[in-house]
């Protein structure tokens, strides 16, 4: 029974294996992606999928990467195919891929796919919000790559880390309310549908956003009215070098801030959906109750 719910999570449906060799899976977009034989030459236009396949065991697969792609350290000696927004289609091609991975978003990113797809390449688009969906995703990819032992096994270490997590913090009496910069100046928090809502709510805290979007745009005022007790910041791409907000007009106000629960995080490690996210839970539930840690 159990099999069965996997094999639906991650795509399948009854009476699809009409071939025994052949592959279906539904992506996030929910396009049908065909296979005839598992994936073996593997491009990620989103760095976390490189994570993904390389917590698998399958960093071999993959034969290209994006300008900023950093991990898994092997993924430096293969060749760069540009941005993750706008890469070098002659040059993906050139490395013949038969499955290429990206994230949904932006419309540069789309056009990019578009193009990819005329060109006969398969593209698997996925957008992990939070943990299940990021456990079907890896599902997912245990089914393109003809390893769902290894996705599956990931997933049970990940889940474990997680239910470890929740038994330290198993009765607290209060969680705290978080608020987590994604970019400052033009102030951005992470709202309830992302990755960061869910490693809050799973570190023991309470988003203090209450919208239904990944990304919020806040103004002083709104934010001084949430009352933050914590105050995350993410220091990455999108948060180049954020000053300290004790430093900042107007934030000494704010409650995190003046009982200096402030804490600066690696943005790859909290808003990029992978294997890294469980890290991202275990630090912050440290953070905000480290009585139980």
């Amino acid at each position: 029974m159990l099999a069965g719910l996997i094999l639906l999570a991650a795509g399948w449906m009854p009476g699809e294996a009409a071939e025994a060799d052949e592959i279906r899976v539904a992506d996030d977009a929910g396009r049908e992606l065909v296979l005839e034989r598992p994936a073996q030459r593997i491009i990620a236009l989103y760095g976390a999928y490189n994570e993904i396949l390389a917590a698998m065991g399958l960093e071999d697969r993959l034969v290209g990467r994006t300008k900023a792609d950093r991990l898994p350290p092997s993924i430096l000696s293969r060749p760069s195919i540009g941005t993750h927004m706008r890469p070098n289609v002659e040059l993906v091609l050139s490395l013949e891929p038969d499955l290429i991975l990206q994230s949904s978003g932006r419309r540069e990113a789309a056009a990019v796919v578009q193009q990819l797809r005329r060109h006969g390449r398969t593209v698997a688009v996925f957008q992990p919000h939070g943990f299940s969906e990021l456990f079907t995703v890896i599902e997912k990819m245990g089914r393109l790559t003809g390893e769902p032992d290894a996705a599956s096994g990931l997933n049970r270490r990940l889940l474990r880390r997680l239910d470890a997590v929740e038994r330290r913090l198993r009765g607290i009496e209060h969680r705290p309310r978080v608020f987590f910069e994604v970019r400052y100046p033009n102030l951005l928090g992470a709202g309830r549908d992302s990755i960061v809502n869910d490693i809050i709510e799973r570190s023991g805290g309470t988003n203090c956003l209450n919208q239904s979007k990944k990304l919020v745009r806040i103004g002083m005022e709104s934010l001084i009215q949430s009352d933050p007790e914590v105050y995350v910041i993410q220091e990455g791409p999108m948060n180049r070098a954020p000053s300290p907000p004790a430093e900042r007009p107007h934030f000494g106000v704010l409650r995190g801030v003046r009982e200096d629960r402030v804490l600066k995080v690696d943005e790859q490690i909290f808003s990029r959906p992978g294997p890294r996210s469980v890290d991202a839970v275990e630090t912050l539930a440290a953070f905000l109750h480290p009585e139980r840690f």
